[in-house]
């Protein structure tokens, strides 16, 4: 049985992209952060994205040279879309234009144990939860507040969600990881 986890940055007050400070990871790149991602690369897993990540991340992974692109390719993916069409360019990429509803289940009902975690793709985590699909979210805080400047609320339109925290990890002296598992929503009320 396959695990399906949420990854997701976060500014403190919840937003995921844009604001005041709009580069990659705002800024706040450094050892530990890039340590954190190396590590989360060499294991196994398979990666879910929508298609606009999907074009995002493979224009990216074939035009630039970070020493992370080769694993990103080299590591099976899918791309949930009824827009894009075969082929794709990006390596090891299945492309699925099913139903989440259905075909999430199929992928977490696999018996070889590779976990499944989302890259970027707000509107896929979105549908993700509405379907009760996620098991795990794992959420890196980044030392900023956004406020007003804020775009791209991360956790916005969501149901209610009950969450254990299973882990906190301080990456550097400003990132912090925290790990929950998903419990459902009936210890909400």
């Amino acid at each position: 049985m396959r695990e399906l986890m949420v990854d997701m940055f976060s500014t403190v007050d919840g937003f995921g992209g844009g604001g005041p400070k709009p580069k990659a990871y705002w800024g706040y790149e450094g050892p530990g952060l890039f340590e954190w991602i190396h590590g989360q690369l060499a294991q196994e897993h398979v990666t879910l994205m929508g298609a606009e990540t999907y074009r995002q991340m493979a224009e990216i992974v074939a035009t630039g040279d970070d020493p992370t692109f080769p694993r990103m390719t080299e590591l099976p993916k899918v791309v949930f879309s009824k827009t894009l069409k075969p082929p794709l360019a990006w390596a090891n990429t299945t492309l699925i234009d099913e139903p989440l509803e259905t075909a999430v289940p199929r992928l977490k009902a696999m018996d070889d144990g590779l976990p499944m975690r989302t890259i970027g793709s707000p509107s896929l985590v979105r549908s993700l939860f509405r379907h009760r699909l996620v098991d795990r979210v794992r959420v890196m805080v980044f030392p900023m507040i956004h406020g007003a400047e804020g775009e791209g609320p991360v956790f916005a339109e969501l149901p209610a969600l009950a969450m254990d925290l299973t882990g906190t990890t301080v990456i550097d002296d400003r990132l912090v990881l925290l790990d929950y598992r998903v419990t459902g929503d009936e210890s909400l009320g």
